[in-house]
C-alpha cells in the first residue's frame, strides 16, 4: 500500500521545495471512507507512540495536589496545584489550555479537576485521559510518563472522516519521519472497523506546503 522509495521521495521533495524561514512540521493526513460517525462504535480515538521523537517539544501541564507538587515541578513544564484552581480566571484557563498539548491529573482529585477544567479542556479533547496514562496516583513515577508523552500521537475520528496529526519536522532524518508515518498509519488502520477498507487516501505535507499523496 505504501512504497518506501516513493514515500522517501515525497518527503525529500517537500523538504527541498520548502522555504527555510522557520522549522516546518510534517503532518500525516488520512482520508477515510464508509464510516458512520453517528454510530459510536465506528468512532475512533486512541493514543499511540512513535519510536524516537516527533521533533518538537510537547508541553505538558500537571494538575496535582500538594503531595505531588515537588515531584511534578521537577518533571513537567507547568504545574498547577489544587489550592490554586479557584483563583484562575476564564482567560487564564483558556490560555493554559491552548499552550499545552497534554494535561496530567492526580487521580484522587479528578472530580475537582473536572469541575474547574472540564469546560475548557473537554471541548479541546485535552482532559487528563487514562488511555494516555495521564491520570496518575499520588506515588506514580512521573518522568517516564513525560518522556512517553513526547512521543505520543492522539488520533481522533469523531466528527469528520479524516485525521491530521503531527508526524515530525523537516530537521529530523527522513528515515525517522518515514518510520513515524508507517507506525501511526498502521495503528490508524488497525483501529478502524474495517481496517484498510476504511482508508481512502493518505497524504503528507509540511506546514506551508500542499499535501502530497503517499498511499
Amino acid at each position: 500500500m505504501m512504497n518506501d522509495q516513493e514515500l522517501k521521495a515525497a518527503l525529500e521533495g517537500l523538504k527541498n521545495d520548502s522555504p527555510k524561514k522557520f522549522k516546518q512540521s510534517y503532518d500525516l493526513i488520512v482520508a477515510l471512507k464508509d464510516l458512520n460517525l453517528k454510530n459510536p462504535d465506528e468512532q475512533v480515538e486512541f493514543f499511540t507512540q512513535v519510536h524516537k521523537t516527533l521533533g518538537r517539544k510537547r508541553k505538558v501541564c500537571a494538575l496535582v495536589g500538594p503531595e505531588m507538587a515537588d515531584d511534578a515541578k521537577s518533571v513537567f513544564d507547568t504545574v498547577i496545584l489544587l489550592d490554586d484552581f479557584d483563583g484562575l480566571t476564564k482567560q487564564q484557563l483558556k490560555r493554559i489550555a491552548s499552550e499545552h498539548e497534554f494535561f496530567v491529573g492526580q487521580a484522587n482529585i479528578m472530580p475537582k479537576i473536572a469541575g474547574t477544567w472540564g469546560r475548557v479542556l473537554g471541548p479541546r479533547g485535552k482532559m487528563p485521559n487514562p488511555k494516555a496514562g495521564c491520570i496518575v496516583p499520588p506515588k506514580a513515577p512521573l518522568a517516564p510518563l513525560y518522556e512517553k508523552l513526547q512521543r505520543t500521537v492522539k488520533v481522533s475520528v469523531k466528527k469528520s472522516p479524516s485525521v491530521q496529526v503531527l508526524i515530525g519536522t523537516e530537521e529530523m532524518p527522513i528515515e525517522d519521519v518515514m518510520d513515524n508515518i508507517k507506525t501511526v498509519l498502521d495503528q490508524i488502520i488497525h483501529h478502524l472497523p474495517k481496517e484498510k477498507n476504511n482508508m481512502r487516501y493518505a497524504f503528507v505535507k509540511l506546514t506551508m506546503s500542499k499535501p502530497v499523496k503517499v498511499a
